[in-house]
């Protein structure tokens, strides 16, 4: 088990330092970091080359702990990439996305896993992991000076708002869903649980981000605080709050968000850019030895299993899941067309959904066609996302420019 953490760490590690010497590049390719990193696992994996294989045991942990990290840090970038006025500006068209278009999601994803022959129970948890919008992959289509270029900053935020918020909003679902697939979980536990798990995580968030900001400005006016600690101060405060929440058994991810809220609110631009530039690195970067792992425990057999129908599983929560809600909703959300389009479609499915399915399963939901269905899902839109991300942001720069 160790000497498979290790193999990761090295060729994870090995991976990110290559990519990240052709990272201007990667921003004009049709190729992403995740998708690489994916691409590796399986070469890697058992299917093949067999040198990178995973216990189930180490396989969850390396899932859940890692997917938790990541988001933490991620959420911590969105909630620092814009001033947060900019945020507070988009609070009507965000409280839509959060309220209507991730339930809708939700539902849309479970429908689509009955294809799969797969009980309600079942189906309603897939969807309920599959809904929320994943901070890590949209960063690549939303930061870097491409972005910045061919995109209005307006639809860079929405994007990044949604992507930060839905990450820890999505446990309610998620929570209610598991209570419907384990019996012995009665509903009105669950609910009682998952509320104090987002009421607990958005207080300790909003403590923590407060005190991490007045600290900030006390150091800087006492000249106190060095250039080097500045710029990890927030990675800091990150793994900190999700320390103090996951200890208080809250949404660690919610109050991470929060707090980079928070923070943002408090400081003044100048102190958060750097910081902001430093976060978005790491988020790009260390992503890529989760994605090896799940290209490596990627469970073939069980997607072959379900036959031809995992290829109208696919389509269905690629086209359906996000796309026409937003379309339906785009004058509330003050979209025009080919914004609505835009934010419908790049709207990824990754890391998150990680998470969901592996404290899904930790949690005792242990169908093996739960870990199929939904890394199935991942898999093929960090495919499709990964091809998708750079021609697709080109082609809304040129309809934009007509």
């Amino acid at each position: 088990m160790v000497e498979g953490l290790y193999l990761v760490c090295a060729v994870g590690g090995a991976a990110g330092a290559v990519l990240a010497l052709v990272s201007r590049s990667m921003h004009r390719l049709p190729f992403s970091e995740p998708l690489a990193a994916l691409l590796l696992g399986v070469v890697l994996g058992p299917q093949l080359l067999g040198l990178l294989e995973l216990e189930p045991e180490l396989r969850d942990v390396l899932l859940l702990e890692g997917a938790r990290l990541l988001l933490a840090g991620s959420v911590m970038a969105a909630a620092l990439r814009f001033p947060a006025d900019a945020l507070s500006e988009l609070v009507r068209p965000l409280v839509l996305l959060l309220v209507v278009v991730m339930p809708l999601a939700a539902l849309a994803a479970g429908a689509a896993a009955l294809l799969l022959g797969l009980p309600l129970a079942l189906a309603v948890l897939v969807g309920a992991c599959l809904c929320p919008t994943d901070p890590v992959l949209a960063a690549s289509v939303v930061t870097g000076e491409p972005a910045e270029r061919d995109l209005p900053g307006r639809l860079r935020a929405l994007l990044t708002g949604e992507s930060g918020a839905n990450d820890g909003l999505a446990l309610p679902l998620v929570g209610v869903a598991l209570a419907a697939v384990l019996p012995a979980t009665g509903l009105g536990d669950a609910v009682g649980r998952v509320a104090w798990e987002v009421v607990g995580g958005v207080a300790i968030g909003l403590l923590m981000g407060v005190a991490a900001g007045w600290g900030l400005r006390a150091a800087i006016r006492q000249r106190d605080l060095d250039k080097g600690p500045k710029l990890v101060y927030t990675l800091l405060l990150a793994v900190a709050v999700l320390g103090v929440a996951r200890l208080a058994r809250t949404d660690g991810v919610l109050a991470v968000f929060v707090a980079g809220l928070a923070y943002n609110r408090m400081v003044a631009e100048s102190d958060r850019s750097p910081q902001d530039a430093v976060d978005e690195a790491v988020n790009r970067y260390a992503v890529l030895p989760l994605f090896l792992v799940l290209g490596a425990v990627l469970p073939w057999r069980d997607w072959a299993g379900f036959g031809p129908a995992a290829i109208a599983f696919v389509l269905a929560v690629l086209l359906v899941r996000r796309l026409p809600f937003i379309l339906a909703l785009a004058r509330p959300l003050r979209l025009v067309r080919r914004d609505a389009l835009f934010v419908g479609w790049f709207g990824p499915i990754g890391v998150s959904a990680l998470f969901y399915l592996a404290h899904s399963v930790h949690e005792g939901a242990t169908d093996p066609r739960l870990f199929a269905a939904v890394t199935l899902v991942v898999a093929a839109n960090t495919v499709v996302f990964g091809l998708t991300a750079s021609p697709g942001r080109e082609l809304y720069s040129k309809v934009r420019a007509r």
